[in-house]
């Protein structure tokens, strides 16, 4: 079941009592309580949002990521829980000795994976996507050939035009694009701790420098379904530039909308969990490839 995702954007008081989590309006001084066993993501957006460590701590048994934004309102830190698997201490070793031909299975997997999601968003977008199906058939075990950054070039200048480039800093919708990739970052690094898996190791990403490395190499088939959301607020928005808070809030929902995952329909923060389940399964043995979902039709 897809958990709640609650953000604060307005001075607040958090804090916890009997299961429960507090929220008491600075400004009103109105208090109401939502059951913290429904919250999946807390997101943290105003300088004047103060919380208990009792909270925070009550918000880390349920392994609930608490996501902090900066100034200009973009996600920029996040909590998670470190102990939240019975069997955790197995499951960190079956990752941790995981053979270099395994990691190696399992990255060709997710570029396959994600290429064959962004050339569906191409078809969704009316462009042609045989380029992009044929360079999924090429994916090499690790992706030797680099078949991953071969797609994103074609990619990218169908979806967004052909002078549109792809980087962190750039012009729009590169700033919408960061936005949902971070909400998905935070929902895959949650997703991994639950299944009992180091978000800090991952299976292709090795930056010492990037703590969330396993999140970043699973996210990547999750991204083209941000992909396809600015594209269509691209086409419906005139000012699709700013980043209102109905569109923030857009890609929140982005975590509830429909993906086909093991042929079968499932909000996509459900499927982000049993991917991750998944990965520990192929960690320890027991499967033998990692399944990603599909974008469903529009």
């Amino acid at each position: 079941m897809s958990k709640r995702i609650l953000s604060f954007s307005n001075p607040y008081h958090l804090s916890a009592k009997l299961g429960q989590l507090v929220i008491f309006n600075k400004e009103t001084e109105d208090e109401i309580t939502r059951s913290v066993e429904d919250i999946g993501y807390v997101i943290i957006d105003h300088p004047q949002v103060t919380f208990t460590t009792a909270l925070m701590q009550v918000l880390a048994e349920f392994n609930i990521a608490v996501v902090f934004c900066d100034a200009k309102h973009h996600p920029s830190s996040m909590l998670l829980h470190l102990d939240t698997h019975h069997i955790q201490a197995e499951r960190f070793k079956a990752q941790v000795n995981a053979s270099e031909p395994l990691k190696k299975q399992l990255w060709q997997q997710t570029i396959k994976a994600k290429i064959l999601n962004q050339a569906k968003v191409l078809e969704f977008a009316g462009c042609r996507s045989i380029a992009l199906l044929n360079l999924a058939k090429r994916v090499t075990s690790g992706d030797t050939t680099n078949c991953e950054a071969q797609a994103a070039r074609i990619y990218f200048k169908q979806l967004f035009g052909e002078t549109f480039l792809r980087y962190r800093e750039g012009p729009p919708p590169n700033p919408s694009l960061n936005y949902g990739y971070t909400i998905l970052r935070a929902s895959v690094a949650r997703a991994l701790v639950g299944s009992g898996l180091l978000v800090t190791t991952g299976i292709h990403h090795h930056n010492k420098y990037n703590s969330f490395a396993l999140a970043d190499d699973i996210m990547e088939p999750f991204r083209p379904f941000n992909d396809w959301l600015v594209h269509r607020q691209i086409r419906t928005i005139p000012d699709y530039h700013n980043l209102t808070s109905e569109r923030k809030n857009e890609f929140f929902q982005l975590l509830h909308t429909d993906c086909i995952w093991n042929k079968q329909m499932s909000p996509l923060d459900v499927a982000i969990e049993s991917v991750s389940a998944n990965l520990a399964k192929c960690f320890e043995g027991s499967a033998k490839k990692l399944q990603y979902p599909e974008l469903p039709e529009p």
